[in-house]
């Protein structure tokens, strides 16, 4: 039985479609934002990171010096939009420092 090339898909397509199916592709897409938060924000800004998660697409960031806040929070907009660009405009709309 052989299939035509339509019918094949690759394993990235096949586990977008499950999470599609099940209602699942934000949560993993914000999941994968902040397991990439290190690489994405820098060292620096992750190691000062006490907290970090999405809730109603809005990031809250929890850092642990003042000084890193209000430099965060000047770049926040470019941070952001780095965001937009990796992952798309549907999984963060705002960044919050705390």
């Amino acid at each position: 039985m052989s299939k035509s090339n339509h019918d094949i898909q690759s394993i990235g397509e096949a586990i977008r479609n499950l999470l599609n199916s099940y209602q699942l592709t934000s949560k993993f897409d914000e999941a994968t934002l902040i397991n990439s938060w290190e690489k994405l924000a820098g060292k620096p800004i992750a190691k000062r990171t006490k907290k970090i998660y999405i809730r109603n697409k809005v990031l809250f960031v929890e850092l642990d010096s003042p000084s890193m806040k209000h430099d965060f929070a000047i770049h926040k907009q470019q941070v952001l939009e780095m965001f937009k660009k990796e992952f798309g405009g549907e999984v963060i709309t705002e960044i919050i420092v705390m």
